[in-house]
């Protein structure tokens, strides 16, 4: 049995994709200076996107550095179904948080990565979803005061979806 020898190089694709996060992080980092770091108040509306991007790129260092020194195994294909079905369900999310609101729209989404594709149980996936929904929902609008989409059916406004 041979086996098969050590990889001397990154792939390419992986520094594609560390170059792609790099790009990324550089481009937040610049886009968020111009809302302002600070302001007398204090934080400013760039301060956290100015955080974040500074994480990734700074990550894209580290993971360069990685795979410089210890390039990572060739690994197997992406599965092709699990992509289009994340990507279909981050659509659909995007098209109905006007029409269903945050909270409604949210949680089904993460029914459906919890119940349908991660096959937790019921009780489990209902939590969840509850507590990333509405926990977001309500972190976000009175912690942060960030407003989120509301429902734009007038039921559903109602009773405060």
């Amino acid at each position: 049995m041979t086996q098969s020898p050590a990889r001397t190089r990154p792939a390419r694709s992986v520094l594609a994709g560390i170059a792609a996060f790099g790009a990324l992080g550089a481009y937040v980092l610049v886009s968020s200076v111009g809302l302002g770091l600070w302001t007398s108040l204090g934080p400013g509306p760039g301060l956290f996107p100015f955080a974040m991007g500074a994480v990734l790129a700074s990550m894209s260092v580290l993971w360069l550095l990685q795979e410089l020194r210890r390039p990572s195994a060739a690994g197997d294909k992406a599965d092709g179904g699990l992509v289009l079905a994340v990507v279909v369900s981050l659509v659909l999310l995007a098209a109905l948080l006007d029409l269903l609101g945050f909270q409604l729209s949210m949680f089904l989404f993460l029914m459906y990565h919890l119940k349908i594709r991660g096959k937790r149980g019921w009780l489990s996936a209902l939590l969840t979803a509850l507590a990333g929904s509405v926990g977001a929902f309500y972190a976000f609008n009175y912690g942060l005061n960030v407003a989120l989409p509301v429902s734009s059916i007038p039921v559903l406004n109602l009773i405060g979806l």
